[in-house]
């Protein structure tokens, strides 16, 4: 299994509008970006995977949602499509448990540490300055990674996810973005696998 958590940390956590993903949706193009890449193959998803996007802007966060892969329908890769799914799960009144909003897609209202502590696979966090993914990708399995939006981790979190860490992996020495960064993970992965 792997699962992939992005923090948001300018996303909004209220229903919001379509046609202004990139703004007045604090950045949500970029998670759903995120979750695209994550998830989909040519001509399918990869069922052993899942997303949790922990969403920290106005205006009652936090926010998690939850897409499981092997759960998941009527969701295409394009952004706006996604958008929509995450925008229904927001509509959704959200408590401490996970409440349904589509299939396989949940919604809670939980902040970093609780999710992390509730997660059930080893963390890794990925950072420039980490270990080469070549070196352990061999050891990496049921894993959660974790890894922030074009601002990063604010330092209150990256201190949460340093201390709950397995592993601080790097895919590149650069600054990628956040998508790009779970491509490469499933590349690498995949590679040694030969499966999603």
């Amino acid at each position: 299994m792997r699962a992939f958590l992005i923090v948001g940390n300018k996303a909004v956590t209220k229903p919001f509008n379509l046609n202004d993903l990139a703004g007045g949706a604090g950045r949500m193009d970029l998670l759903c970006r995120c979750v695209a890449q994550a998830l989909f193959i040519s001509h399918g998803i990869r069922k052993d995977v899942e997303v949790y996007l922990l969403l920290l802007g106005p205006p009652e966060p936090p926010k998690a949602i939850l897409i499981k892969g092997s759960e998941v329908r009527y969701m295409a890769p394009d952004e706006r499509n996604i958008a929509g799914i995450i925008r229904k799960a927001l509509s959704v009144e959200a408590g401490k448990q996970w409440h349904k909003s589509s299939p396989g897609v949940y919604v809670a209202k939980k902040g970093l540490e609780e999710l992390l502590d509730e997660i059930p696979y080893r963390i890794v966090y990925l950072r420039e300055d980490g270990e080469d993914i070549r070196e352990v990708a061999p050891q990496i399995y049921d894993v959660l990674f974790v890894l922030g939006d074009h601002i990063g981790l604010g330092e209150d979190d990256e201190k949460i996810v340093v201390e709950k860490a397995w592993k601080i992996v790097s895919v590149s020495p650069l600054s990628l973005q956040a998508d790009q960064c779970i491509v490469i993970v499933h590349y690498e992965l995949d590679r040694i696998t030969g499966t999603s």
